[in-house]
């Protein structure tokens, strides 16, 4: 037993230092068979003594039992998405804005990676030891999905060369191109409809129940950071980098310093130009501020970090036939024109449908049924037409004509004077009740589980759902009876319902589908009024005075809650149970709530959009002008008007260094 034990040990250390070798540094010293014979040696041995039995052996990458469904996660830290550049004017605009923003030049320089075209996940180590694998999700909350990951041979399951008591790791699951193509053609034989493109093979494969399955998967990840860099002791990305590879994951070996933003230009166009060698598909370029320290100081808006950005590749094209134009009614009676196209591929996605966007981009692109036109996947992703190909004419074209009444309910279709928007101003229109459905439901919303597009479109057909309110009144046996349901699936629906009954007031605001009031926009209400109540009674000049909302945000807003229809709707949610809040912040999140501030002067230590930044990071207010609302007034170098002001109104004047000591920061 001792023996066998001994044997288990140094096959699992041999194992893991030869896929070290084979993942992390390309430098394999023994061959592919090998290999195989050291690993089923293992697995013989551990069948023959099962004390034996390792969490953490290679043996484990073969997938556990299947699970009943996916559980929610929710990241320590968020992970937020990225802004995108699409020119070399667009990088060096980020530069510049860096540079204002700092009050500095950018001397230290830039980290440029390549961005892969796979699933953002996460994964947590404690001691050294995979604990817990998940999906980016929404930022925020993702899907748990150790299990799966734990089958992904290029994922460490313990750490090699460090151990921090706590290390998460982030990056991305990705499959090869000739790993699509073998997938593909066992998915053929199989019968079964092959993956349009390596992003979506990968997403498949990790939203696998039966873990088993994922572990047939040909799945690579390449590490690209971590929530935290404070316990690697890490001071730029580029040594973190290094530091991940010593852990044992694999890092992009396309990712360089640059030391300047031109140099990230001049990386960008030899990446963009080698592209198609690469084993695996990317659709564009990172670019990270490569100190640390300088990340810290930038910060993050709402949904993207300011030190980073996504240098897009220039969209793919090709050109096909327009078929029809279709006219779909938006949740808040936008009417959008969709192209009905003869179905292209466009670099491995197959495309039939893109916007038109609105009648003036009909008018200007001359589109005509049965046009060749040229279409493009804008970011390698959304298809749009660029443009029609009158050359090619023969004759019987026809113009596309917009429609002067609602394709979904027959009222007559307006276009408010200023806007591009035709819109269809029946609030009663079935495609707008719809639409709003799916949206209070889904990501964007309330993400209320079970209740996605298809699902909501036939309890609407059912006429069990026709409205918001309809969703918490739903009732089990009916929904039962509904075709391909059951009592799993119904008792699953109405939890989730249940669930999303006590939701962030952010949220709630965003699902409500209120136009102009968006993520960010319902994000900034939350973070100055406590409860929906007194959104409601908040006066116009009061939303105005909220540093971000402007007057298209206010009007819609006032005049969304004075309707009487939404009035009665949120009456009979409250009945139901429904009670949106905002979500309770901690002593230093809150430290200047009811606090307003204006900046005036030229401030040393601090730019003034980082000063700013800091307030609101505080629970605090930022005005433009002095107002009876202005608490504070920070006064830096050749202020003028607005001190003189504040000091007749008798507001609380800061020099620099007194604000800084006001909200604890040291410069």
């Amino acid at each position: 037993m001792e023996q066998a034990a001994r044997r288990a040990r140094e096959l699992r250390e041999a194992i893991d230092a030869h896929a070290y070798r084979y993942y992390v540094l390309d430098d394999p010293i023994i061959s592919d068979g090998e290999y195989d014979r050291l690993f089923q040696e293992l697995i013989d041995l551990e069948a023959a003594y099962p004390e034996l039995a390792d969490p953490d052996s290679p043996t484990m990458r073969v997938g556990g039992q299947p699970l009943e469904q996916f559980f929610q996660v929710r990241h320590r830290l968020p992970m937020l998405s990225l802004e995108n550049a699409f020119s070399e004017d667009d990088l060096r605009s980020f530069a510049e804005r860096l540079e204002r923003f700092l009050n500095r030049p950018i001397d230290s320089g830039y980290s440029a990676e390549p961005k892969l075209d796979g699933l953002a996940v996460e994964l947590v180590y404690e001691d050294g030891r995979l604990v817990l694998g998940s999906t980016r999700g929404d930022g925020s909350v993702g899907e748990e999905i150790t299990a799966q990951l734990r089958t992904v041979a290029s994922i460490p399951l313990h750490l090699l060369q460090v151990k921090p008591a706590l290390l998460e790791v982030r990056g991305e699951v990705y499959m090869e191109k000739d790993g699509l193509a073998r997938l593909n053609e066992r998915q053929l034989t199989r019968g079964l409809s092959p993956f349009a493109n390596p992003r979506n093979a990968a997403a498949g494969s990790l939203r696998q129940l039966d873990p088993s399955i994922t572990a047939q998967r040909p799945l690579r990840f390449f590490a690209y950071g971590v929530a935290d860099p404070a316990p690697t002791g890490c001071r730029r990305q580029t040594e973190l980098l290094d530091y991940l590879r010593r852990a044992g994951f694999p890092v992009s070996r396309q990712a360089v310093f640059c030391r300047d933003i031109e140099a990230v230009i001049a990386h960008y166009r030899q990446l963009n130009g080698g592209r198609h060698d690469l084993a695996f598909e990317i659709d564009g370029m990172v670019v990270k501020i490569d100190e640390f320290a300088l990340q810290q100081r930038l910060g993050s808006k709402s949904r993207a970090p300011r030190w980073a950005i996504a240098y897009k590749f220039a969209a793919t094209q090709a050109s096909t036939r327009l078929l029809n134009v279709q006219f779909q009614v938006g949740r808040t009676g936008a009417v959008t024109p969709v192209a009905i196209l003869e179905p292209v591929t466009i670099d491995g996605a197959t495309v039939s449908r893109a916007t038109l966007h609105n009648e003036d981009e009909l008018r200007r692109k001359d589109l005509r049924i049965d046009d060749m036109v040229l279409v493009q996947r804008a970011g390698d992703v959304i298809p749009e037409v660029i443009k029609s190909v009158p050359d090619l004419r023969v004759g019987s074209e026809t113009p596309v004509i917009m429609p002067t009444h609602c394709p979904a309910c027959g009222a007559e279709l307006v276009r408010p004077g200023g806007e591009s928007i035709t819109r269809c101003i029946n609030s009663l229109c079935p495609a707008q009740r719809l639409r709003s459905l799916v949206h209070y439901c889904s990501k964007a919303g309330l993400d209320i589980e079970g209740l996605g597009k298809k699902s909501i479109q036939q309890l609407h057909q059912a006429g069990l759902l026709d409205s918001i309110v309809d969703l918490y009144t739903l009732d089990r046996e009916a929904l039962r009876q509904l075709p391909g349901w059951g009592e799993k699936s119904a008792d699953k629906v109405l939890a989730a319902v249940e669930a999303a009954k006590h939701p962030p007031l952010s949220r709630f605001l965003a699902a409500l589908g209120i136009r102009y009031i968006g993520e960010i926009n319902a994000a900034l209400l939350e973070r100055h009024f406590p409860s929906l109540d007194d959104l409601r009674r908040a006066t116009k000049d009061e939303l105005l005075d909220i540093d971000g909302i402007g007057e298209q945000a206010a009007d819609s807003l006032i005049a969304y809650f004075t309707t009487e229809q939404v009035g009665e709707m949120l009456k009979l949610l409250a009945d139901r149970g429904v009670h949106p809040a905002a979500a309770e912040r901690d002593h230093e999140e809150m430290a200047l709530a009811d606090l307003v501030f204006v900046f005036t002067g030229g401030l040393e230590k601090l730019s003034r959009d980082e000063a700013k930044q800091l307030v609101k990071d505080r629970g605090g207010q930022i005005a433009s002008t002095v107002t009876k609302t202005v608490t504070h007034v920070v006064a830096g170098e050749k202020a003028g008007s607005k001190l003189r002001k504040a000091e007749e109104m008798g507001k609380t004047v800061l020099t620099e260094e007194q604000f800084l000591a006001l909200i604890g920061v040291s410069v």
